[in-house]
């Protein structure tokens, strides 16, 4: 296998900030998740939609209305 110094640097860096975390991925989100409110940076916030909070029901979409290609079981 060939070695790659991009990947063997991100896989260093991911090692390190789950060492430094306590060396679990939940210890590390939580810790990432409260620098991230602590800073001043703005954040992304998704607009939800229809499809994503569920509140879609079948039969809205006109693509759920079309009847099936011919030889489709």
């Amino acid at each position: 296998m060939t070695k790659n110094p991009i990947l063997d640097e991100l896989h260093a860096v991911r090692e390190q900030l789950l060492a430094d975390a306590g060396g679990t991925l939940d210890a590390l989100i939580n810790r990432l998740q409260a620098e991230e409110r602590t800073s001043n940076r703005p954040r992304f916030t998704p607009r939800r939609t229809k499809r994503c909070t569920g509140a879609a029901k079948s039969g809205d979409s006109e693509l759920e209305n079309l009847s099936s290609p011919p030889g489709d079981l």
